[in-house]
């Protein structure tokens, strides 16, 4: 049986869900690509239960492109997949206490790749966020403490921002879009176009294809093997357990109260990226928590 009868027999049995496939395995895509084979399209899309209006040619089009590439790039797709595991179950409870929608976690995908990535203008952090803009939401940020390194505080950080961006601009595509472009740049736009949906406004590039991507990603992870990514649960990375070490003093060697926790400096640093220096100094007695591994590290 050659990939393009496979791909029909595969179609056939999700023709009852919402999203088609575009490949069965890299080989399969492959082939499908080389003999010009028509790809299936979603049927239907939502972001935050917001409709996405695919009956629009450029909006189909924009939809496209995202789920072909990211369909096709494997590696970085597949260790996305993976790090899923590990993120996921941080992020998704503190969206939910917040009152976000759980579709904002893939935002956090596409903005670092789920790892604590550092952007060529300055942002950091997996919410990606700006010394400023992090300072304003209640982050911590010096040599010493960055707490756009801090997941859990980060996250907490990004519902803020996108709360106050949803009742500004009054949806949450919108709130997602003005995460790339700015609150005032979407306003702005919003006002000279005269229109109030994000699918009807013209952006900047990176703005115009924001919310494509969030949508290709969430639909991708939400459907690995549709796409051809097959990822068993023991080769997700895992959330390793913690204990809470919490420090209101000066702490004037990491390294030594990591020994002291009993574990090294190297395995505090990773659970505890938002510590900056190799020391945690603390004039004004500040309450911290330190994680500390209890097993598989």
């Amino acid at each position: 049986m050659n990939p393009i009868q496979k791909l029909g027999i595969i179609s056939a049995a999700v023709m009852a869900s919402s999203f088609l496939i575009y490949g069965v395995s890299t080989d399969t895509k492959k082939q499908i690509l080389k003999e010009g084979t028509a790809m299936y399209f979603p049927t239907q899309a939502d972001f935050c239960g917001e409709q996405v209006p695919l009956q629009i040619a450029d909006v189909r089009e924009r939809l496209d492109r995202e789920l072909l590439v990211n369909a096709n790039l494997d590696a970085t797709t597949l260790i996305i997949l993976k790090r899923a595991n590990r993120a996921f179950p941080i992020i998704e409870p503190i969206l939910a206490k917040n009152g976000v929608p759980d579709d904002f976690k893939y935002l956090a995908v596409i903005e670092s790749g789920l790892v604590n990535a550092v952007s060529p203008a300055g942002a950091r952090g997996i919410w990606q966020f700006m010394p400023a803009t992090a300072k304003e939401k209640g982050m911590e940020v010096n040599e010493v403490v960055d707490e756009r390194y801090h997941l859990e505080k980060s996250t907490e950080a990004a519902c803020r921002y996108l709360l106050d961006s949803k009742a500004r601009l009054g949806s949450w595509t919108l709130a997602a879009a003005s995460y790339n472009g700015g609150v005032a740049g979407v306003t702005k736009q919003i006002d000279f176009q005269k229109v109030t949906n994000y699918y009807d406004l013209l952006l900047t590039e990176e703005t115009a294809r924001y919310v494509f991507r969030i949508l290709a990603l969430k639909e991708i992870m939400k459907n690995p093997a549709l796409y051809g990514f097959t990822v068993a649960p023991e080769e997700t990375y895992p959330l390793l357990p913690v204990r809470k070490v919490e420090v209101d003093s000066t702490i004037n060697d990491l390294a030594a109260f990591a020994n002291g926790q009993g574990i090294n400096y190297k395995i505090l640093k990773i659970h505890n990226p938002w510590l900056r220096d190799r020391k945690l100094t603390n004039v004004a007695r500040k309450k911290y928590v330190i994680d500390i591994p209890t097993s598989g590290y």
